[in-house]
């Protein structure tokens, strides 16, 4: 007969050094350069108008952002297989799986109602404590689930899902601080986030939202300031009153929930140990 003792798995760091960058999905070389990819293709899926050279054919074509629309689907399953391939373990997918059914069931309780969308600051809170790749996953994935439960999945759903998954990215990339400053900092980030997110998703659709030549209208091939100057007149008549709700709206939440909701998802991040290295030793004792 044998024995074997083991003892628990250890870390080489302590729990609390790194309370707020757990990286529950790792962020390597490989991953960061499909996601710089995967940035500049949403670049320039939502702002081709602005972007193309008035001279070149997409520049009149006003079918692109249906051809985006299919690319970027494409776009994210390479972005987030690198991820996964990169370092995404079982409690990682738990995590994920219960933070994405949490905000799609959050995102109903507002759509339609004057911009007051409560989603986006659980992927600020989320993104900010597990990471740019964690935020990014999160991001994609509550979007494209609130769409299936609720109908919401159109031509317009990929690029509502590249913004979203932006905006937790975008917060896992913020500097270090703790206390008052974490949150007036985060606060700061949702606010501006809630209300880029608005603008974006108008880009996306706005060249063929109206038909003819008005003054709010895309003119294909037109200067680029020609073109800013339409666009900005038309998010500020059509979008402005739902953008600012939902970037107010984002912002309170963070301050309201952030101190607890940050405490609880780091205490998750520190028991789940994503970052510690398993190691196991134990005296194995040969016995007759």
């Amino acid at each position: 007969m044998s024995a074997t003792s083991a003892a628990p798995p250890t870390s080489s760091s302590s729990p609390t050094d790194r309370p707020d960058r757990a990286r529950s999905i790792a962020v390597r070389p490989r991953s960061a350069v499909a996601l710089l990819l995967a940035t500049a293709v949403g670049v320039a899926a939502f702002g081709w108008p602005l972007l193309a050279d008035p001279g070149t054919g997409i520049a009149h074509l006003r079918e692109a952002p249906l051809l985006f629309a299919l690319l970027l689907p494409l776009v994210l399953a390479v972005v987030l297989a690198e991820l996964s391939d990169d370092g995404i373990d079982a409690k990682a997918i738990a995590m994920l799986g219960v933070l994405t059914a949490v905000g799609a069931a959050l995102r109903p309780l507002g759509t339609g109602i004057a911009g007051f969308e409560p989603v986006f600051f659980l992927l600020v809170l989320a993104g900010r404590v597990h990471g740019p790749g964690f935020g990014f996953v999160l991001g994609a994935t509550t979007l494209f689930a609130s769409a299936l439960t609720t109908g919401g999945v159109g031509p317009w759903l990929p690029f509502q899902m590249l913004g979203a998954a932006w905006v937790g990215a975008g917060a896992g990339l913020l500097p270090r601080l703790r206390g008052r400053g974490e949150l007036l900092l985060l606060a700061g980030y949702a606010a501006v986030a809630g209300l880029a997110y608005g603008v974006a998703l108008n880009l996306s659709f706005w060249p063929f939202a109206l038909g003819g030549e008005t003054g709010l209208s895309f003119v294909a091939g037109d200067p680029v300031f020609d073109n800013l100057r339409r666009f900005l007149t038309f998010t500020l008549a059509t979008s402005l009153g739902f953008d600012l709700p939902r970037a107010a709206l984002t912002a309170a939440l963070v301050l309201v929930t952030g101190r607890p909701l940050l405490r609880a998802l780091r205490r998750a991040a520190r028991r789940a140990a994503f970052d510690a290295p398993v190691e196991f030793s134990g005296d194995v004792r040969p016995g007759g």
